[in-house]
Parts: structure tokens; C-alpha cells; sequence
């Protein structure tokens, strides 16, 4: 595989900084070793400038190219934050911290993009500036929004940015990428449903909440099948259901239903909040009871920039030789936000046959950081080549 030979020499090197950082996770925005770390490498590296405190918890270098004819600005983002799992994976450097686990790689998006940094601050072969975003609260915390919050694209002039994911199933070291809609806007909603509680054996005295409760799960369900059109995506999840009452012999108040949505466009999005609403106050009228339901937008659609999408595939196959079309992801991704302000793109990097992300026995295959490193170093010398 082509990749840069100074990554086959730092691979050692990268590897135990991504191990250290799987030894000690962080959740949310609570990455304070992790972010001072990154830090402390920055400027090991002899970055132009490092900056903390960016989204709270993010960490924000800037690397000059031996010239800057044509004011070019590109971020390259990579993700710090771990999963609140207990690891079970049995590793030498497995997590020292119960309850917590880097079970979706980002200790791996860390330290790839902290080699490029050290190669791209040691050779300095471009025309422009590179700006290397390090983002907590990725997993569910919206990290890369509270950065963006913070004025990050205006403060560095950041023109176009990438970021990149490990996949497991994939070959090790290829890419698979695409444009437009990509990953899925993800969604929260709570359900309330009130009716008459009782004696479970008088049930002609109650409003049967766990009745209601039933039919709204399986009513939801035709969001999908019934209401969207047949060639959009959108899942409905109920994924919590939960009495008032822990007794056998009694008909619950109160039932709450958690749960999510998962679609791919804001047409969607709408008309999945608008039926969980009207199939609860429905379902609720006609057993007598009520319904109060709270929809929380999280992330948005991630959507891939079509000209940078097509440069990021060739930049992998340069790399790699290999980038094929990635399928639509019902995951959410944070990324979304950076795309929402800046055109760019975001890639996969296969992790080999491993166990899949958000798994307590998934391990980032280190095999996969020169690969990696070498996408983001030739992302910033192809597009903006040394004058």
C-alpha cells in the first residue's frame, strides 16, 4: 500500500500514543487528559499555534505551509471521546477506567490525526494553512457544534474541512466514501401517556395506560411503513418502556416511552415528529387518556459536499488504491455541524475484521493508522500543493 514512508517509521510511535489514550477514556466533554495530551503534543510538534478551550474541551493547532500564495485554510477534525461501556476486550492496555471504553475508535481518529500533524509541521510541503481540530462530545454531547458555537471557522478562516471514521468489516486501509446525504439526523422523544390507574383486577374502573402504551409502540412503527414514502429512510425506535407501578396486581398512572429517529432528510425529520404526535394524542383519545410528548432535535443530516467528496475519493485511491461507495449510515455524526458551515467531506478507513463500533469488545486495529495518517497529509499537499 502507497503510504507515506514516514508513517510506516512514526507507526510505532502513534500506535502507543492510541493506546495510551484507549488505557484512559473520557466521556462528553470531560476529556481533560485526553485534550491535554493532544496539547502537549502540538507543541512538542512545533505547531504555529495551539489553542484549548475551544467547545469547552476541544483542542485547536495551526500549521503553516513553507508559503501561502493563495490564503487556502483547511480543517482536519478527529474525535477524542469515548462510550460510558465497560470494555471487555481483555487487553494489555484495556481501559483502567470502569464504566468508560473507547469503543468506537476515537482513540484511534486521535492519534492518526496527531501523526499527520507531526509529519505536516515537519515538512511543511504546502501552500496554505492547516488547521487540525481535535472535538470532544462527539458521541451525543455535540461537541463539534459547541466548537463551531465558538466561532472556530471564523476565527482560523477555515475554507473546507474533512473528517474521517474507522469501519470495521472493511479491508484494513481501504476507504469508502459518498456524496450528499450520508449519515442520518438523529432524534429524541419522550412520551408521557396518563390514563386511570387501578386495580389490575377491575380494569373496567381504569384507563388502561400499559393498553395505550402497547398500541403506541406498535402504532409508530407505521411512520415507516405507512406514512413515509417507500424510498426514504427513517427509522422509528421505541427503546424504553416504563411503568409507574412495579407491582403485578396494579394498572400503572403513568407508562413513559423513550426513544429515536433516524431519517435523511428535514422533510422527514418534520413528518416524523408531526405522526409520533398525532398517533399518541389519537391513540390516548380513544382510550380516554392523555398524551405529552417532547421531540429533541439532535444532530442533523451529514451531508458530504460533492466536489470535496470526489477529491477525498481521490486522495484514498492514491493512498490506498481502493475507495468504494459507501452505503447510507443511520448513525449520527457530529461532523454535521462543520459540514453545515463549511463544504467539505467525510470518509471511512477500513478497521479490518473486528468487532463493530459500540461493542464492548471492539479495539481500533492500529494497522490502519499509516493509511490514515496518509489520507489527511496528502488531503492538504494535493489541494494545496507547495508553490
Amino acid at each position: 500500500m502507497p503510504v507515506k514512508n514516514r508513517f510506516a517509521e512514526l507507526q510505532d510511535e502513534i500506535t502507543a500514543w492510541r493506546r495510551d489514550l484507549h488505557e484512559n477514556p473520557e466521556i462528553l466533554f470531560e476529556t481533560h487528559r485526553t485534550s491535554a495530551m493532544v496539547a502537549e503534543k502540538l507543541q512538542e510538534f512545533g505547531l504555529d499555534e495551539v489553542v484549548t478551550g475551544i467547545g469547552r474541551t476541544g483542542v485547536v493547532g495551526v500549521i503553516k505551509g513553507k508559503s501561502d500564495t493563495k490564503g487556502r485554510v483547511i480543517g482536519l477534525r478527529a474525535d477524542m471521546d469515548a462510550l460510558p461501556i465497560h470494555e471487555q476486550t481483555g487487553l494489555d492496555y484495556a481501559s483502567k477506567t470502569p464504566g468508560a471504553m473507547h469503543a468506537c475508535g476515537h482513540d484511534g481518529h486521535t492519534a492518526m490525526l496527531l501523526g499527520a500533524a507531526k509529519y505536516l509541521s515537519e515538512t511543511r510541503n504546502f501552500d496554505g494553512t492547516v488547521v487540525v481540530i481535535f472535538q470532544p462530545a462527539e458521541e451525543g454531547g455535540g461537541g463539534g457544534k459547541e466548537m463551531c458555537d465558538d466561532g472556530m471557522m471564523e476565527r482560523w478562516g477555515i475554507q473546507e474541512v474533512y473528517g474521517m471514521h474507522n469501519w470495521p468489516g472493511k479491508p484494513v486501509g481501504s476507504f469508502a466514501i459518498r456524496p450528499g446525504a450520508f449519515f442520518a439526523a438523529t432524534d429524541q422523544f419522550d412520551i408521557t401517556l396518563e390514563g386511570k390507574g387501578g386495580h389490575a383486577a377491575k380494569p373496567h374502573e381504569t384507563v388502561d395506560t400499559t393498553v395505550m402504551a402497547a398500541q403506541a409502540v406498535l402504532a409508530l412503527q407505521t411512520i415507516a411503513s405507512r406514512n413515509a414514502d417507500p424510498v426514504d429512510q427513517v427509522v422509528v425506535s421505541v427503546t424504553s418502556f416504563e411503568t409507574s407501578s412495579k407491582a403485578f396486581n396494579v394498572i400503572p398512572q403513568k407508562v413513559q416511552l423513550k426513544g429515536t429517529v433516524r431519517t435523511m432528510s428535514n422533510d422527514m425529520r418534520d413528518l416524523a415528529e408531526k405522526r409520533i404526535k398525532e398517533i399518541c394524542d389519537g391513540i390516548c383519545t380513544t382510550f380516554g387518556g392523555t398524551a405529552e410528548v417532547t421531540y429533541h432535535r439532535g444532530y442533523p443530516v451529514m451531508v458530504n459536499s460533492g466536489e470535496q467528496t470526489e477529491f477525498a475519493a481521490e486522495v484514498a485511491r492514491k493512498v490506498s488504491g481502493q475507495c468504494d461507495d459507501a452505503p447510507l449510515v443511520m448513525g449520527g455524526e457530529d461532523f454535521a455541524f462543520m459540514l453545515e458551515e463549511r463544504p467539505g467531506a467525510y470518509i471511512l478507513v477500513g478497521n479490518g475484521d473486528t468487532a463493530s463500533v459500540h461493542h464492548p469488545e471492539y479495539n481500533f486495529n492500529d494497522e490502519a493508522i499509516p493509511a490514515g495518517c496518509s489520507w489527511w497529509a496528502e488531503i492538504v499537499e494535493t489541494r494545496m500543493p507547495a508553490a
